[in-house]
């Protein structure tokens, strides 16, 4: 059984998190919305880090999982700063960030952060500037008007549970959207399924337009939905992942 540390990010809220020793470059794990360092891609990729003896940390953002804070309280912003903190105090060396769904968007904003460490991005149907660009338009007049009039609004969940959507979730966002064009002088690597009902492939490609990179490649899943947690889906995250042992 995995046994995780815990890192007190700096205002008392302690982020819980794993690492594993191994060689460089280190990979380090950014999950999605409401989703947790123990999901299916992410438990996979530990996995794969301990057979090659990979380094590779994973943790779950505040308001997340094990972690503490209230998850109402957190936002882009914060998730962005649990980031930082984790790639500060526990990762060590050259980096690769792994960046799933909402996590491609906190991998792209670390990386403008910490240029210096950042060597590689490796981004699973990124969700960058979802809450401007893919939640808000998409939300019923009701819960516009609710978050607006009360600060938030809840429905259930699709993958299970309830989801809340502060005020301060979207304002966060709009103080945290993607430049028009980020050179990143390292390798990319973009999966993304055609058939995934959140992030659509032209939101994907947009992103590969954006990113200026001399190793930049697109992989698409034909029949790949948001999760792209089928074995076949998790041969080719394995086999993006080894490209970047490989440099």
């Amino acid at each position: 059984m995995t046994e995780f540390q815990m890192l007190d990010r700096g205002d008392g809220v302690r982020l819980a998190f794993e690492r594993i020793e191994g060689a460089s470059p280190t990979f380090v794990w950014l999950s999605g919305y409401r989703s947790e360092m123990t999901g299916t891609k992410a438990q996979f990729l530990a996995d794969w880090a301990r057979a090659r003896g990979q380094g590779f940390v994973r943790f779950d953002y505040s308001g997340h999982g094990l972690s503490q804070g209230a998850f109402e309280e957190q936002d882009i912003e914060a998730w962005r700063g649990d980031a930082l903190a984790i790639i500060d105090r526990v990762a060590a060396g050259r980096l690769v960030l792994v960046g799933s769904s909402m996590g491609g968007w906190v991998a792209l904003l670390a990386a403008l952060a910490r240029p210096e460490r950042v060597a590689g991005l490796l981004l699973i149907a990124p969700a960058w500037d979802f809450t401007e660009r893919l939640l808000w338009p998409r939300l019923p007049d009701e819960a516009r008007k609710a978050i607006l009039e009360t600060g938030a609004w809840a429905q259930p969940s699709p993958y299970g549970g309830t989801t809340i959507y502060t005020a301060r979730l979207f304002a966060a966002g709009r103080r945290r959207l993607i430049p028009e064009k980020i050179a990143f002088p390292g390798p990319v690597r973009i999966l993304q399924g055609r058939r995934d009902p959140d992030v659509p492939w032209s939101h994907a490609v947009e992103l590969a337009e954006r990113i200026e990179s001399p190793d930049l490649a697109f992989i698409t899943r034909e029949d790949g939905d948001h999760r792209l947690s089928t074995p076949e889906d998790l041969a080719v995250l394995a086999a993006c992942a080894d490209e970047f042992t490989q440099a």
